[in-house]
């Protein structure tokens, strides 16, 4: 039998499709499962497609671990990076000639 895609899922509907299939669920990362609903799953193992025997576990994760993604750093960068884009150039500070466009 092939393994259901449960990454996106809620917890209650990857349960609910791993049951259908007559695979079991197993989270390393919470303990609670049973009682987890609304966490999307992020990871699972084996993949997508592959062929197990009927009543294998298949584990799924719901938070990313140390470097997998996430939110990521959340302090400022610096420098900035660009905006991007075209920008004109500035005049020269104290300048009394601004530049005009000819129309």
């Amino acid at each position: 039998m092939r393994v259901p895609r449960l990454v996106g899922l809620m917890a209650m509907d990857a349960r609910r499709t791993a049951e259908a299939t007559g695979l079991f669920l197993n989270a390393p990362d919470r303990p609670d499962f049973h009682r987890t609903v609304v966490e999307y799953v992020v990871r699972q193992y084996p993949q997508p497609n592959a062929e197990v025997p009927r009543d294998s576990v298949i584990y799924v994760w719901f938070d990313f671990g140390e470097g997998e993604g996430g939110g990521g750093v959340r302090e400022p960068r610096i420098p900035r990076p660009p905006t991007g884009g075209l920008q004109r150039e500035l005049d020269e500070p104290g300048d009394p000639y601004v530049s005009v466009s000819s129309a």
